[in-house]
């Protein structure tokens, strides 16, 4: 039995995802469409972006796209404003979306410098703002209620990359845009969304999606999306679950000289942990947990493969060599707690062999 322990790049559909998925399989006509098929499947797909929107207790409108990237597309490629600025700490897609940004550092802890973001306010003038709720790579969470306030001071807009934390927590109350991905909480990959306050904030560009988006709706996506929301538990997971890492892992690190990043952060959550071994690069743990049936990863899957040091661990300032030690844990909706133990068992194994 393999244990798969890589949730935050991607998580198992869900079973009444997947289930939701069929019953839109069999909905095939174009919801655009004005014939009576068509006028079936929107009546569908409006019936889910209600659901979503209930799920996630947002008020504002939801516009579908195919996934985290392209809703950073939508959002910093066409929001009404100034110039954009974004953490250092952002994922790659949110980093791609918006090239020219000015870039806002963050402290060792992983939280955004609000220091440097007034400086930056100052000079760049009414902005959006693009902030990430939980860090894909090391779990740490921002505080975005005193950003937003700081955004909002300055007439700025808002937007949280809320791909991490969406299912996990709630949409932050002080975002004017969020971005959600299906796949990181149960759902289906190829499926999205953009929460937008109102659409007068957008630039429209034609077609679907209320003519803020192109393209043919995937309704078995949002069907799928809208039914792994709505199975969201709270807590998202049982903590007792989780405990092993504490109990378990935490003593061992500090017996075997390794690092436990969340000591360091801000405001670690739960379900995104980092450790470094010493002795053994985060590449050969990779292997060698594999060879082990543990799946964990090395950073952010678009990233992971790279030989480059995270970009994320470089603006927290962690050095070339601890970076290179570090891997990630994420667990999802159905970790459980003897998976969580072996992880730990082999960590342990893998420390004391390599001191």
């Amino acid at each position: 039995m393999r244990i798969y322990l890589d949730h935050a790049a991607t998580t198992p559909i869900r079973p009444e995802a997947l289930a939701a998925m069929q019953e839109g399989f069999a909905l095939w006509a174009n919801p655009s469409s004005p014939h009576a098929e068509g006028r079936k499947a929107k009546q569908a797909l409006e019936d889910a972006r209600a659901r979503v929107k209930k799920a996630l207790g947002w008020e504002g409108e939801v516009i579908f796209t195919s996934g985290a990237s392209e809703a950073a597309e939508i959002a910093l490629g066409r929001a009404k404003g100034g110039e954009r600025l974004v953490s250092a700490v952002e994922h790659d897609a949110i980093l791609k979306a918006a090239p020219k940004a000015a870039i806002i550092p963050v402290d060792g802890d992983g939280a955004l410098n609000l220091g440097a973001l007034d400086r930056a306010q100052e000079a760049e003038g009414a902005e959006v703002v693009a902030v990430q709720t939980i860090n894909s790579e090391t779990g740490n969470a921002q505080d975005i209620a005193a950003i937003a306030a700081q955004v909002h001071a300055a007439d700025g807009v808002l937007l949280a990359d809320c791909s991490q934390s969406a299912g996990k927590y709630p949409i932050p109350a002080g975002a004017d845009m969020a971005i959600v991905s299906a796949h990181k909480l149960g759902g289906p990959p190829g499926i999205g969304a953009l929460l937008v306050r109102d659409f007068a904030m957008l630039e429209p560009a034609g077609g679907q999606e209320r003519g803020y988006r192109r393209g043919t709706e995937n309704l078995p996506g949002v069907l799928g999306f809208a039914a792994a929301i709505e199975a969201c538990g709270e807590p998202y997971i049982d903590p007792s679950i989780l405990a092993p890492f504490g109990q378990v892992l935490t003593p061992a690190i500090e017996r075997l000289g390794g690092i436990r990043l969340s000591e360091r952060l801000s405001d670690p959550t739960p379900y995104v942990h980092a450790f470094a071994m010493p002795g053994i690069s985060g590449s050969a743990q990779l292997m060698r947990f594999d060879m082990a049936g543990v799946a964990v990863s090395q950073g952010s899957a678009c990233s992971s493969g790279t030989l480059k040091t995270s970009h994320v661990l470089e603006a927290m300032g962690i050095d070339d060599d601890l970076a290179s030690r570090m891997i990630r844990v994420s667990v999802g909706w159905n970790t459980t707690r003897e998976e969580v133990e072996r992880f730990c068992e082999v960590w342990i194994e893998m420390a004391e062999a390599a001191a």
